[in-house]
């Protein structure tokens, strides 16, 4: 296959570029990605973009923050805004009650209790 930009060399990089023309600051951008893991619902981008208009008040790791990120993500806005709420040192207690839930049920792969008492060697008497 011939590379879709320049049309002489052979295409050995992604996109159905030559290395040259893959390498080259903004040629990259024009082709889209042939491969189906490399498309993406949101594309790439450094995330250096503009800033968001407004801060929001969700906490870091919650659902509502991640929407946050997402809708920015789509909007090609930088992730984060200075005034978006910190951290404030204090547990997700969502998070615990989930993963509490789920190390409680039953459902975990491994026991945490250990074997109590020690395996005999065959022959071997108390």
């Amino acid at each position: 296959m011939i590379c879709k930009h320049c049309h002489e060399r052979g295409a050995n990089r992604p996109r159905g570029l030559c290395w040259s023309c893959y390498n080259t600051p903004g040629v990259r951008e024009q082709y889209s990605c042939l491969s189906l893991l490399g498309r993406r619902l949101v594309e790439d981008f450094t995330g250096q973009e503009k800033l968001p208009s407004q801060p929001t008040n969700a906490l870091p790791g919650s659902p509502e923050k991640v929407a946050v990120l997402e809708e920015r993500a789509r909007l090609r806005q930088r992730l984060w805004h200075p005034l978006d709420a910190p951290y404030d040192g204090r547990p997700n207690l969502r998070v615990l009650a989930a993963l509490q839930k789920l190390w409680s049920n039953g459902g975990r792969r491994r026991s945490k209790k250990l074997a109590t008492t020690p395996v005999k060697a065959e022959g071997e008497s108390k």
